[in-house]
């Protein structure tokens, strides 16, 4: 049996503008002050996640890069379930690394667990077909 959820075009088109908006910011912010975001992640708790990865100056930019084209993507709706994937394996890395084990950035933790709902929410649902 399948149960059908009727849900407001135009809710589910600003939940996406919304939520790109965070992401073509943050990105842009990445590419344009490199070192500060460095001195971040230099900060923080768990860098060593940073580091596994790579250098950080690199990964700021790849993330930045990254952020600004999946989160264009994502504002245009287009390959919406990919570009949310996208930008989720961005974001779970950037939370563990700069938010997780600081008290002083618990608002920002929980604002990006707010985010990942409203990724998850285009990843778990067709929305690509749901506005045709």
């Amino acid at each position: 049996m399948t149960t059908k959820i009727l849900i407001n075009r135009r809710s589910i088109q600003l939940l996406r503008v919304l939520v790109s908006g965070i992401f073509l910011v943050a990105g842009l912010n990445h590419l344009l002050n490199i070192e500060k975001t460095a001195k971040r992640i230099e900060q923080a708790n768990f860098k060593g996640l940073a580091y596994f990865f790579g250098e950080p100056q690199w990964l700021i930019v790849l993330s930045g890069i990254v952020m600004v084209g999946a989160g264009f993507l994502f504002l245009l709706g287009y390959k919406t379930k990919w570009a949310a994937i996208t930008l989720m394996m961005v974001l779970i890395p950037i939370t563990l690394t700069v938010q997780v084990g600081q008290i002083t950035t618990l608002g920002p933790l929980f604002k990006n667990i707010s985010i990942l709902g409203g990724l998850l929410f285009f990843i778990l649902n067709d929305t690509d077909n749901l506005l045709k």
